[in-house]
């Protein structure tokens, strides 16, 4: 099981960008769908029978959508990396995921790498495409948060809190800023990884003046065995953070990430072929804000 999963709040287009995004990978694949039911319209808007998420895989990696409505936009403040290992790949994959996009940094030869660019796709979400050199990759598409305005600087103490998190963490090599690279401050992270349940992530802080932050519309999903686990992830991961933005398992940490705690088992029950008892699942789940298995157990059953 992938413990932390990105999920990805389209508009009304995740089944679409899925399908556009299976086909650039190999090793993808459509896992499974959710619909909406009656429950909970006063909160999702959305008509039954409506595609609620879609989980799908890229390059083995596994990824949710959800459309749920313009409520939130995807910014690069949240991007994704991908390990290209030939400049024909580059260019391959900047073709389909810039249709229709928007180039944030060109596609050309940077001091990093012989073919880099940074693009938003048609659908507003961010991919770094860069041509590897000699350089191993384990991972071929890597989640990247850059820290910008008011926790520009905080990417550190960021990566250390999550490694402090989780139990499987290790932070690995970091790139940081020289003297005299203004307006970023001489010692913050340019560039840096680190691993949280064995999957590969990065960071950078950027002091530049940017119009975008974190928003709600990329949240990491933490799945869950047991209720100890929920309570560790999601009184950790709260602490410091906005306590205005806790609902159905969602909360933001104190730099303003948004991250999902949830059980697995709850995704089991809302697979099941009986409608009753999905939507009696769905109402309980909808009125909590941390997720409680015992709970959600008995309305699925009925008790």
């Amino acid at each position: 099981m992938q413990r932390i999963t990105p999920h990805l709040w389209f508009d009304s287009q995740a089944e679409e960008a899925a399908k556009l995004y299976i086909s650039l990978f190999k090793n993808s694949r459509i896992l499974k769908t959710a619909r909406y039911g009656k429950a909970g319209f006063e909160f999702h808007h959305q008509p039954e029978g409506a595609l609620m998420t879609i989980d799908f895989e890229l390059a083995g990696q596994e990824f949710i959508g959800l459309n749920a409505g313009p409520i939130f936009k995807f910014t690069p403040a949240v991007s994704f990396l991908i390990a290209c290992k030939t400049k024909g790949e580059v260019d391959a994959l900047w073709e389909r995921l810039s249709a229709g996009g928007t180039v944030l940094m060109e596609l050309g030869e940077y001091p990093f790498s012989e073919k880099y660019g940074w693009t938003q796709d048609r659908y507003g979400l961010s991919w770094q495409v860069m041509a590897m050199g000699d350089r191993n990759s384990t991972q071929k598409i890597t989640p990247t948060l850059m820290f910008v305005g008011d926790v520009s600087g905080r990417a550190e103490e960021a990566i250390k809190f999550y490694a402090s998190v989780f139990r499987n963490a290790r932070i690995g090599d970091i790139l940081r800023y020289g003297k005299g690279e203004k307006p970023d401050k001489e010692g913050t992270i340019r560039h840096a990884a680190f691993t949280l349940e064995g999957q590969e992530f990065a960071a950078m802080d950027s002091a530049h003046k940017h119009e975008f932050s974190f928003t709600e519309a990329i949240s990491l999903l933490v799945r869950c065995e047991t209720q100890a686990e929920i309570d560790h992830y999601w009184y950790k991961l709260i602490e410091g953070g906005d306590p205005k933005a806790q609902q159905c398992g969602w909360l933001k940490d104190r730099f303003g990430l948004s991250w999902q705690v949830t059980p697995a088992s709850l995704e089991e029950m809302l697979q099941d072929r009986d409608k009753e008892k999905v939507e009696r699942v769905t109402t309980a789940f909808l009125k909590m804000k941390k997720f409680d298995i015992s709970e959600l157990k008995r309305a699925f059953e009925g008790r």
